[in-house]
C-alpha cells in the first residue's frame, strides 16, 4: 500500500482569507517546486536550501508570468509529515491564485491527492499508528474544547500507549505458555491462579476502557438530543435559552413547531445535539400529524430526552402520552414555567409515572432559571463523574467493538485457566486478544478496504 509518487492539494478551505496552501509531497516534489519558482534572492537554489525554512519569491507559468507572490518551505524526508519530501506554497487566500497555483503544479506532473492521503501515508509510513491517524480527523472536527482534548491525547499517542502496553503484557502471557508447551520437562509451570491474575488484570484495563467509550463518542460526535412535549409548554423557549439566541419560533399558539428543528450547543464542553420537536397531542390536521410522527420517530433515535412539562397544568392526557414515550429512554423532566404565581405541578407528582431515578428540575425557560440545574443533571445521567479524569476515553465505534473483542477473548481465556483446560486453547484465545488490540492500532493487518474507508472522511488536503 506504500506509495511515494507525487501528490498535491490545496490544504486550506477555498475562499477570502489571509493565506492558501497548495502541498506537495512525495518523490519530484522539491524539483517540481523548483521549475515554478522564481526566488526573491537571485543566488537562491530551491534544491539546495536548508529543511523548513520560509523563502520569498514568485510562481510563474511557463511563459515566466507570474501567478502569485508566495512564500515557500520545504521540508526534508524522513523530517515531514508524511516522512516523503514535502513542499509547502503559501499564496494569497483568494481562490483565484491558489486554484491557479494547484492547476500549474497538475500540468507539471503532480496528481490531485485523494482524501487523507498525506495521513495516509503518515501511517503507511510509520510515524503515526492508526488510532493516532484517526485522531487528526477528530480535532479537525472537535465540537468542543473536551473533544479537542481527546483527540490531543490520541495524537499523542494516549491511547495507543495503553494499547501497547497490554499488548506487552499479553505477549509476556503468551510467552510463558509457548515455553510450557514446548519444553515441559525444563519450565516450571505457572501457578492457575496466578495466570488468571496475570489475565485478568489486562481483561479490567480493557473493560475501563470500554465503561469511557460511550461518553468519548459523545465528547466527538455530540449528544443526540431531544425535546419533547405537548404544545406551548415552552420546548421553543427553552431552546432559544440554551442557545442563547431567538433560534425557534415562539408564540402562545399551540402547534407553532411543525417540523425538527436541530442546532449544535455546548453545555460544560459537551457538545449536545439538540432537536425541538412538534408538540404531542390528538385531533390535529394532516401536517402537525407529520410533525409529531417525526418527533416520535426523534425520541427513538435520542440518546437523551428532555421532557417539557407545564407547572401551571395539572398532569393532562397530552403529559400522559409524552411520558409514554419516555420508556426505555435515558430522560430528564422539565418542569418548566415555575416563575408563574398559578404553579400548580409538585415535582413528585411524577414519581408514580417514571422510574424514579429519572431527574426532575425545575426550570424557567422564558426568566433563564434552572440552567445550571439541568446540565449538572445531564452530566450525571450520562456518566461523566463516572470516568477518572485521567482514563484515555476511546472515541470511535471501530475501537469499542475491537475491545469488546479483547475482554470477550480474555475473559474466556481465564475460564479456561481455571477450568485447567489445554494450554493450547488459552493461547489461542490471548493470540484472538492481542491481534483485536492491534487493530485500533493498525499493527494487526487490515483490510484495505477498512484503511481506505477510514481515511476517505478527511478533506483531499489532509
Amino acid at each position: 500500500m506504500q506509495q511515494n509518487d507525487l501528490i498535491a492539494a490545496i490544504a486550506t478551505t477555498l475562499g477570502e482569507a489571509a493565506i492558501g496552501i497548495v502541498r506537495l509531497s512525495g518523490e519530484g516534489a522539491v524539483e517540481l517546486a523548483a521549475s515554478i519558482f522564481k526566488p526573491r534572492k537571485k543566488d537562491l537554489d530551491l534544491k539546495k536550501i536548508a529543511s523548513h525554512t520560509l523563502h520569498l519569491g514568485y510562481i510563474c507559468d511557463d511563459d515566466g508570468d507570474m501567478i502569485d507572490e508566495v512564500l515557500i518551505t520545504v521540508m526534508r524526508a524522513p523530517h515531514s509529515y508524511t516522512r516523503d519530501d514535502i513542499v509547502e506554497i503559501y499564496c494569497h487566500g483568494g481562490v483565484i491564485p491558489v486554484r491557479r497555483v494547484l492547476d500549474l503544479v497538475l500540468k507539471k506532473g503532480a496528481r490531485l491527492a485523494e482524501p487523507g492521503e498525506f495521513t495516509k501515508r503518515a501511517f503507511l509510513s510509520g510515524r503515526i499508528d492508526l488510532a493516532q491517524a484517526e485522531a487528526v480527523l477528530d480535532l479537525i472536527r472537535a465540537q468542543s474544547d473536551k473533544g479537542a482534548e481527546l483527540a490531543c491525547s490520541q495524537l499523542r499517542g494516549g491511547i495507543s500507549g495503553k494499547i501497547k502496553d497490554m499488548r506487552n503484557q499479553l505477549k509476556r502471557i503468551m510467552a510463558e505458555i509457548e515455553a510450557e508447551i514446548d519444553f515441559p520437562d525444563d519450565v516450571a509451570p505457572v501457578p492457575p491462579e496466578v495466570r488468571a491474575e496475570q489475565i485478568k488484570m489486562v481483561e479490567e484495563k480493557a473493560a475501563e476502557m470500554i465503561r469511557g467509550s460511550n461518553l468519548g463518542r459523545i465528547y466527538r460526535e455530540g449528544l443526540r438530543t431531544v425535546l419533547l412535549g405537548k404544545p406551548n409548554v415552552g420546548k421553543s423557549t427553552l431552546l432559544n435559552m440554551l442557545l442563547d439566541e431567538e433560534r425557534a419560533l415562539v408564540t402562545e399558539i399551540p402547534g407553532t413547531t411543525r417540523d425538527l428543528i436541530e442546532e449544535m450547543l455546548v453545555l460544560e464542553g459537551m457538545p449536545l445535539k439538540i432537536i425541538d420537536t412538534a408538540g404531542i397531542r390528538e385531533g390535529v390536521d394532516m401536517v402537525e400529524s407529520l410533525g409529531i410522527e417525526r418527533a416520535k420517530k426523534a425520541v427513538e433515535e435520542a440518546e437523551l430526552v428532555l421532557a417539557v412539562f407545564d407547572a401551571t397544568d395539572e398532569i393532562t392526557e397530552d403529559d400522559l402520552r409524552v411520558i409514554k414515550l419516555l420508556k426505555g429512554k435515558k430522560a430528564i423532566i422539565l418542569l418548566n414555567k415555575v416563575d408563574l404565581k398559578e404553579s400548580k405541578k409538585d415535582p413528585r407528582i411524577f414519581s408514580q409515572y417514571i422510574d424514579e431515578e429519572t431527574p426532575v428540575v425545575e426550570i424557567s425557560a422564558k426568566m433563564g432559571w434552572g440552567k445550571e440545574k439541568l446540565v449538572d443533571a445531564i452530566v450525571q445521567l450520562i456518566g461523566c463523574g463516572k470516568i477518572s479524569r485521567e482514563a484515555e476515553l476511546m472515541t470511535r465505534k471501530r475501537h469499542q467493538i475491537a475491545m469488546e473483542k479483547v475482554v470477550d477473548r480474555l475473559r474466556s481465556a481465564i475460564k479456561g485457566v481455571e477450568a485447567e483446560v489445554p494450554l493450547e486453547f488459552i493461547a489461542l484465545d490471548l493470540w484472538d486478544a492481542w491481534s483485536a488490540l492491534g487493530e485500533i492500532t493498525g499493527e494487526t493487518a487490515l483490510p484495505e478496504e477498512v484503511i481506505n474507508s477510514i481515511f476517505e472522511e478527511f478533506c483531499i488536503g489532509k
